[in-house]
């Protein structure tokens, strides 16, 4: 009998609220503990970059921010904060677009975004704001190191966020760091089902395994950050970055 292909999605319940210098890796393994689930070999975390950032301290008060004359004069067209402005540009390497309550940028880090990633949905405290971690491929290297290092698991991971796309309404979860995995599947070159060779066949494997998880996680009042995906035959790989996915300026259509 074929052995059907499946995957599991498993939420990763009772995490704490997250503060400044938590282990990620602790709390995660601790709640793992009292779900009774042993993490696997080959097994995917994938994380909010919300909980990342809080343990890493990317979080800022409005109120302490001094808005420069370009954000002030953006906040005007845009009907923004004055203050969530400049932290919009300083996050950004240039504004892509920008309309009544919109501003899409193109973030430091190099992928496109609206406000540069910069977020008010969970996270305590009405003028706080949590940014994208600083490197968040890096954030990713040092979680799946330290979960090798106290269980012993080869694990892949991921750091998603909530991005809305250009042509379709809603949003969906992608990877912003990836560290263990190939976040794309390369099938240029390959035949279809009637032989046809592809030619630009690439899929966003991170992007795909985010999504799933957010069915999971949620994005509301659910607090659950993070998920694991058992079962799903990804290429592992030590040189895998989030970056790959982005599109090159000049391949834009958009721009």
């Amino acid at each position: 009998m074929r052995k059907i292909k499946s995957i599991k999605i498993i939420a990763i319940e009772s995490l704490p609220l997250i503060k400044k210098g938590d282990s990620i890796v602790d709390l995660i393994l601790t709640a793992l503990k009292k779900q009774k689930i042993l993490l696997k070999e080959k097994d995917i975390i994938v994380i909010t970059h919300v909980a990342v950032s809080k343990s890493e301290g990317n979080v800022i008060n409005l109120d302490e921010v001094t808005p420069s004359k370009r954000a002030i004069k953006i906040a005007k067209k845009t009907q923004k904060d004055p203050a969530l402005v400049e932290i919009i540009l300083r996050e950004s390497k240039e504004i892509v677009r920008m309309r009544k309550n919109s501003i899409i940028t193109e973030h430091n880090y190099g992928m496109v975004c609206a406000n540069s990633g910069v977020d008010r949905s969970n996270i305590q405290g009405e003028r706080n704001v949590v940014l994208l971690p600083k490197d968040a491929d890096a954030s990713a290297r040092n979680i799946k190191r330290e979960i090798k290092e106290k269980v012993g698991c080869n694990v892949a991971i991921i750091i998603s966020d909530t991005h809305g796309r250009p042509l379709r309404r809603g949003e969906i979860n992608v990877a912003i760091g990836v560290a263990g995995i190939n976040p794309i599947k390369d099938r240029r070159g390959k035949k279809d089902l009637f032989g046809y060779i592809l030619k630009t066949k690439q899929t966003a494997i991170a992007d795909e395994l985010s999504s799933a998880a957010e069915l999971v996680i949620g994005q509301t009042n659910e607090g659950i950050p993070a998920a694991i995906i058992r079962g799903y035959n990804y290429q592992s790989s030590e040189k895998g970055s989030a970056k790959d996915i982005a599109r090159p300026k000049e391949c834009d259509l958009f721009r």
